[in-house]
């Protein structure tokens, strides 16, 4: 049998877009069959492998991207690609780096990053389809950075790379989704619907490893969150909230009220 961490690793390492989305497929599927081994304590080297395309520029850098142009359009629909192909790397990584945490936490995340591949196929594909590919534009590592930040405890991972910037991700699609409307790209808008469905999911899980981490150390789930916004200095929810999908992933009434006051 496999180890797991090891197949994990392999896939993260890689930075060829063809072979990465290959190898996590491949360990979701030999994952259902039972043939990969979560229980292997050997260590594994992580390192995160990317193409050489996309330039990764800081957040401020990235110029903007509206649609009002077919470049425009093409702009925002790469940077969305990007943060799925980020997202890949992110999920492989959730489940490669925490050891000894329960067969359904590996379960979970193996299964986001085989569904993260797919929405990179998908939204690649109307990108595509306007004459451009991945990598043509520049992009940012936020998420990337976040994810180094919380590398030694699974908690705070859980918390600031799921439960807040991909729950940010809930927050900025249907604005994005209006814009493509409002220019005719009902077809992006469409696929954007089926990337909201899955990342309420995907926010969702975070949200219940989350909670599960501060209940086995007796912490409070809500006012520990808030904390760790302000020790890793971490951007809170910034203009409007998706509070029906946020509600749907777990985020209680009485928190999403507290996070709007911040601002």
């Amino acid at each position: 049998m496999d180890s797991l961490f090891t197949r994990l690793a392999e896939a993260l390492a890689v930075a060829d877009i063809a072979t990465k989305i290959r190898l996590t497929s491949a360990i979701a599927a030999d994952w259902q069959a039972g043939k990969l081994d979560w229980r292997d304590t050997a260590p594994v080297t992580l390192v995160c492998g990317r193409p050489e395309k996309p330039d990764l520029l800081p957040h401020k850098d990235v110029p903007n991207r509206s649609p009002g142009t077919p470049e425009g359009r093409a702009r925002l629909l790469h940077a969305i690609v990007h943060i799925e192909f980020s997202a890949i790397n992110l999920a492989l990584d959730h489940a490669a780096r925490f050891r000894r945490l329960p067969e359904a936490y590996y379960a979970d995340w193996i299964g986001v990053a085989a569904e993260e591949a797919e929405h990179f196929m998908l939204l690649r594909d109307r990108l595509q389809s306007l004459g451009y590919d991945y990598g043509d534009f520049p992009a940012h590592a936020g998420l990337w950075d976040m994810a180094e930040k919380t590398a030694d405890d699974v908690l705070v991972r859980m918390a600031l790379v799921p439960r807040l910037l991909e729950a940010r991700g809930l927050d900025a699609t249907p604005p994005i989704q209006m814009k493509l409307e409002q220019v005719g790209d009902h077809e992006s808008a469409r696929a954007l619907d089926i990337i909201l469905r899955d990342e309420i999911g995907h926010v969702g899980l975070g949200d219940r490893w989350y909670r599960h981490l501060c209940a086995e150390r007796g912490l409070e789930p809500e006012s520990t969150y808030r904390t760790l916004l302000i020790d890793y200095q971490a951007p809170w929810p910034q203009g409007k909230m998706n509070e029906a999908a946020r509600l749907e992933a777990g985020f209680s009434a009485g928190e999403l009220a507290a996070l709007a006051k911040k601002r």
